[in-house]
């Protein structure tokens, strides 16, 4: 699996956790909704920005969403 693979596997197990959809985590994240799900689809290659605003949102480090 790689690194891109463990991050959507990540944030999809995280924020079905929280209980929350997509829109939900974008609306924490102030990304838009098809943006998190291009992410959860290995579709989009997130910045360590953008990696860093979906950790603080479901409430990890960066460190955890990437481990």
């Amino acid at each position: 699996m790689d690194i891109r693979q463990r991050l959507a596997a990540n944030i999809v197990r995280l924020r079905k956790e929280k209980s929350w959809s997509q829109e939900e985590l974008a609306d924490r994240t102030g990304l838009h909704r098809t943006y998190i799900s291009a992410v959860e689809r290995c579709v989009r290659n997130p910045t360590i920005t953008v990696v860093e605003k979906i950790a603080k949102a479901l409430e990890v480090s960066a460190g955890e969403l990437l481990g």
